[in-house]
């Protein structure tokens, strides 16, 4: 079985992409980031003739998640319970799999801006309501792989230039703290779990020839809880997709759960 995440940046602009990367990769699930549509525009119907069905959350302009799933979806869940917020952010739901119900989590992570603005203190916020539902969650669904763009980068290897962006957003101490509260409440990050090549990121600024130089960031996670974990054979980020015409900034990470 196979899980990816990936943020689209529009998918009113990147349907296409998303749709042929499917054809090539027919993963069970993919769950989306920055669909900045409203749910009365998004495409079910050829998502449908693609083989998925799907959860979506969306708001015009900004933000937006969605989860695609070849399996039944249900008990969904739409933003973070008891956190106010008008921000479409996080989505939840359990995939009906042959191996059993998996409880799926898919979030945009705030960005922050900058440490010490209003954004980075609601930033804060939301990852500490982040941790409160995900630590329920896992003690209802053991089975639970919480994915998305984090806008994090947990470690000094996830960043082009540690020393140079140190404690500028997605380098921080306090996000570091939050991604780490979050694998100590039973998660891992799937990545980690496996050799990977120097300098592999998710993510490059779509200036100064970012990608073309590999100035990148690991800000897109995979995380599984203890009952998956033995069961992860790979974890890969996809680059293809960057190169495309009109990219997102992001790539697909893909976890394979034998």
């Amino acid at each position: 079985m196979q899980i990816a995440t990936w943020n689209v940046n529009s998918l009113s602009v990147r349907l296409p992409q998303v749709l042929a990367w499917l054809a090539a990769n027919p993963v069970d699930a993919l769950c989306l980031q920055e669909l900045k549509l409203t749910d009365d525009k998004f495409p079910h119907d050829a998502l449908k003739e693609a083989g998925y069905e799907a959860a979506a959350f969306g708001q015009k302009t900004y933000n937006g998640v969605a989860i695609l799933s070849r399996h039944p979806l249900r008990d969904v869940v739409r933003n973070i319970p008891a956190f106010g917020d008008e921000q479409a952010r996080v989505i939840a739901a359990t995939l009906d799999t042959p191996a059993g119900p998996l409880r799926l989590l898919n979030g945009y992570f705030v960005n922050g801006q900058e440490p010490g603005s209003e954004k980075f203190a609601y930033k804060m916020r939301w990852l500490q309501a982040l941790q409160d539902m995900v630590r329920a969650e896992m003690a209802a669904h053991p089975r639970l792989v919480l994915v998305g763009d984090f806008n994090v980068a947990p470690e000094d290897r996830d960043s082009y230039d540690p020393e140079g962006l140190r404690e500028t957003i997605h380098h921080t101490t306090e996000e570091r703290n939050h991604f780490q509260a979050l694998l100590g409440l039973g998660l891992t990050d799937a990545f980690r779990m496996f050799e990977q090549p120097d300098k592999s990121f998710s993510w490059w600024d779509y200036r100064m020839l970012g990608f073309q130089k590999n100035r990148g960031l690991r800000i897109d996670h995979i995380l599984v809880s203890e009952a998956l974990k033995p069961t992860v054979t790979a974890c890969v980020v996809d680059r293809a997709p960057r190169k495309n015409p009109q990219p997102s900034d992001h790539t697909p990470v893909v976890v394979t759960l034998g």
